[in-house]
Formats: C-alpha cells, structure tokens, sequence
C-alpha cells in the first residue's frame, strides 16, 4: 500500500468526521444532554458498525445486497423504522437535573453502544458511502484489494472515533453548566428532529 494515499485517506475521514453530520451531531446532543460516557458509547458502537460495512464492502456482499431489490428494502425500512422508534424515545425525554459537580446519569455502557451499533448497521448509505470512498484510495500494487480495503476501514475507525470521542468528552464537560430547563426542550427537539430526518431519507435512498 502506498503511503501518501494512506495519508490521504486519513485526512479525508478527519474532515468528514469533523464536518457536522448526522453521526457527530447525535453524539454531541447526548453527550451534552447525559454526559460524555453516553457520547463515547454511541461513538463506539458506530465505530464498530463500521467494520461490518467495511467487511461486506471488502468482501463484495454489499454489492449483491445492492443488487437485490427486497434485500436492501428490508434494511432500509428496518433502519428507517428503528430510527423512528429513537426519536420517540427522545420525545419522551424528561428534562435531566444538572448538579454542578456531578455527571447527569447516563444509560448502560452496553446499552448505548449497542444503539450506536444498530444505527450504523441499519444504514444501507454508509455501505453506498464506503462502496463509493475506498476504491478511490486502493492501490493497484501490493496488498490485495480486499486487504486494503480493512485496512482503510480501520484508520476510518480510529480517526472518526478520536473526533467523535473529542466532540463527547467537551459538550459532556459542557453539560455541568447548563441548568436552563429551555435547555433540554430544544436539545429533546434536536434530537427528535434529526432522528425522524435521518429515518425519512433512509426511506428515501436509492442505491
């Protein structure tokens, strides 16, 4: 593999993790909402979903997914429908007491993470994404194709999560200052917002 498009590819996943996105945005209003724990949490089980899109990228499995029309609708509706249901729960959210000096409690580790995990699973767009984004980085010498390929799936995985990860640990930090009971109405409303969006255009995705 050559280095500069390893580089390259590193440097790309640090923009689009940085760019504010439906993943990033998700771990920060939770983070901020519950604490960095919960961030972190969902930041890692998306990280790991990432392997199994990269797996079945590498593989070619995403390929016949793609190609099979009542396949790829049972994803995308299972996604969807799974969504929906997240953005009923942050609907009925109530509002967290924030104590100065204390960490509002968060959800289980496993729980949270397995959240994250079927977020990212469920969502037919991240194989299209990858499908699309690491062809353009594998070299025609050297490793095979399906070995590079991994092997950028895993730098995704470890630079997303870094940022990720960076985005939980400050607005968790954040949160200990914020007691306005405004507060938690307009992040419920961000969340339930973004939750329904992001369920609309998975229904609305076309490979």
């Amino acid at each position: 593999m050559e280095i500069s498009l390893l580089i390259q590819f590193a440097f790309a996943t640090l923009l689009l993790a940085a760019t504010p996105g439906p993943d990033n945005v998700y771990v920060l209003t939770e983070s901020v909402s519950k604490g960095w724990r919960q961030g972190v949490g969902i930041a890692s089980g998306l990280m790991i979903g990432v392997i199994v899109h990269t797996t079945l990228v590498a593989t070619g499995v995403s390929l016949i997914v793609l190609q099979n029309d009542l396949l790829f609708t049972i994803i995308k509706y299972l996604g969807s429908s799974y969504l929906l249901f997240l953005a009923y729960g942050a609907w009925k959210e109530q509002p967290l007491e924030v104590v100065v000096g204390k960490q509002a409690d968060t959800e289980p580790f496993i729980t949270i993470f397995k959240r994250g995990f079927i977020m990212n699973v469920l969502n037919p767009k991240v194989s299209i994404f990858f499908i699309a984004l690491l062809p353009q980085f594998v070299s025609t010498s050297g490793w095979s194709p399906m070995y590079q390929m991994m092997v950028l799936g895993l730098i995704f995985i470890l630079v997303s999560f870094i940022v990720f990860s960076g985005i939980a640990l400050i607005s968790g930090r954040a949160a200990r200052m914020i007691k306005h009971p405004s507060f938690w109405t307009t992040t419920k409303w961000i969340k339930v917002l973004l939750l329904t969006t992001l369920a609309i255009l998975l229904v609305l995705v076309e490979r």
